[in-house]
């Protein structure tokens, strides 16, 4: 019931979007799969459930290779896209039969209704799916990568447009499907992946930059410190750069700074120092415990 990745390799042209990534996603966890625009999680996804195929390297779910044995391995997958693609002219319970049909479903009818009391859709199931909100269309997304049962479940971005009430419920849902099947959770929003995720790995320009647990991930923060700043009259990033110490810079808008230090080293007075001989004004300067987003931002903001 696992997903094994060993130095998977994929180029566009002459561009090495992944570049020998190895990770491994196991039954009864939900892993976070995180990283900026463009880092190579969607290509990730996409050789995984067998939409395209790798250069190089070597993809198993449930003991099936993805390029021997892709009929295999797609009965074994359940896959919600973040571009959701639906048949919007279909009744939603019509749609989630004719997807059921396609895997040969026993007992079809009763794993309609299941599908549907578990994603809340009773009330929408004799709607057309083209008249639904974008919060009820995800649902009968994730209605239809669940209804053949799979193994293991990848979801792409599965609370984009949900309001809170609906987010709340989807989070219950997905945590409730982690504990039976192995899990893998693309998201931006880090709150989601704190409230969900047993582990976490981080993707960067094709490569991987961390994988570890999410208390482990969290503690890496504690090697450096995180300082705020706001000034009266804003410097720029690349003056902040300067000071010695400093790692990173994320502007927080305005003028508001997060600098993320080196080591653990307490900086404040060296930057209250810097400021001073600048002739700048520190309006607040404060340190802050680390969070998944933290170390996502100290990873790959480069």
């Amino acid at each position: 019931m696992s997903v094994k990745i060993a130095n998977l390799t994929k180029l566009f042209g002459s561009q090495k979007a992944l570049d020998g990534i190895s990770f491994e996603a196991r039954p009864g966890e939900i892993l976070g799969f995180l990283g900026p625009n463009g880092a190579g999680k969607s290509t990730t996804m996409k050789i995984i459930t067998c939409f395209i195929p790798q250069n190089e390297g070597k993809v198993e779910v449930c003991g099936f290779d993805t390029e021997e044995d892709s009929l295999a391995v797609r009965t074994q997958i359940g896959y919600l896209p973040e571009q959701n693609p639906l048949y919007k002219d279909m009744y939603v319970r019509e749609y989630l039969t004719f997807v059921g049909k396609t895997y040969g479903i026993t007992n079809l009818s009763d794993r309609v209704d299941q599908m549907i009391s578990m994603t809340g859709l009773e009330r929408e199931q004799h709607k057309k799916i083209g008249t639904l909100s974008k919060g009820y269309r995800q649902r009968v997304g994730l209605a239809q990568a669940m209804i053949h049962d799979p193994k293991v479940l990848i979801l792409d971005e599965p609370t984009s447009g949900l309001d809170p009430n609906q987010l709340e419920e989807i989070r219950n849902l997905i945590k409730k499907i982690g504990k039976e099947k192995t899990v893998i959770l693309s998201t931006h929003i880090m709150q989601e992946v704190q409230a969900l995720c047993d582990r976490v790995v981080i993707i960067d320009k094709g490569k991987i930059v961390a994988d570890d647990k999410i208390d482990a991930l969290t503690d890496m923060g504690g090697s450096q410190e995180i300082i705020d700043l706001e000034f009266a009259e804003s410097p720029t990033i690349q003056q902040l750069e300067t000071i010695e110490g400093v790692k990173n810079v994320s502007h927080l808008g305005g003028k508001k700074f997060r600098l993320f230090t080196q080591s653990k080293k307490d900086l404040r007075p060296a930057i209250f120092q810097w400021a001073a001989d600048k002739g700048l004004v520190l309006l607040e300067m404060k340190k802050k415990e680390s969070s998944v987003e933290d170390v996502f931002k100290s990873l790959t903001n480069k």
